[in-house]
Order: C-alpha cells, then structure tokens, then sequence
C-alpha cells in the first residue's frame, strides 16, 4: 500500500488547484458556492488520505528501515519483545 502513497499525493496536489471553478455561480444546496463546496470535499478526500497514510504507511516504532528488515520481512525480535515487555511491565503499584 506504501506505493499509492505518492501518486495519491499527487492527485490531491492536482486537484487542489481548481481554477475553473471560481467563476460558477452554481450554489450547492441553495446556499453554498461551487468551489467552496469542491473545496469541502477536497478536504474531507484530503483528510481520509492522511489518516489511510498514517494507518498504513507510517512505520511501527522500532520497525527497521527499508532495506534493513530482519529475516523472515517482519519486524524483529527485539522490536516484537519490547512491545511485549512494555504492555506486562505496566502493573499497578501496591
């Protein structure tokens, strides 16, 4: 999924500039401009992006860089361990 991120990006880039629109007087709803409308839904796209991004593409904390991975392609022991040891070191104190 790491490789839709750029083309995506792109698209959002291009899309953002809208430059045929703003003179249509066409009001969406009966109330709202055109290309404030476009712009509103731009942003709610740009807003599903991000968070498909962070979601999929941003790494795991002690995930190793790209072309560092561990054998196997998945994360590494100690990465995987310490993730464990955290989650059973948080007891409440007695």
């Amino acid at each position: 999924m790491k490789y839709l991120f750029w083309p995506l990006l792109a698209l959002l880039i291009v899309l953002h500039q809208d430059y045929w629109q703003w003179d249509d007087a066409t009001l969406r709803f009966g109330f709202l401009p055109q290309a404030l409308a476009y712009h509103a839904c731009l942003s709610i796209a740009a807003a599903v992006f991000w968070a498909w991004a962070c979601r999929f593409c941003w790494p795991l904390d002690g995930e190793p860089a790209k072309g560092q991975l561990a054998k196997g392609g998945g994360r590494s022991e100690a990465a995987s361990s310490a993730t464990a040891s955290s989650s059973t070191s948080e007891e409440a104190p007695s």
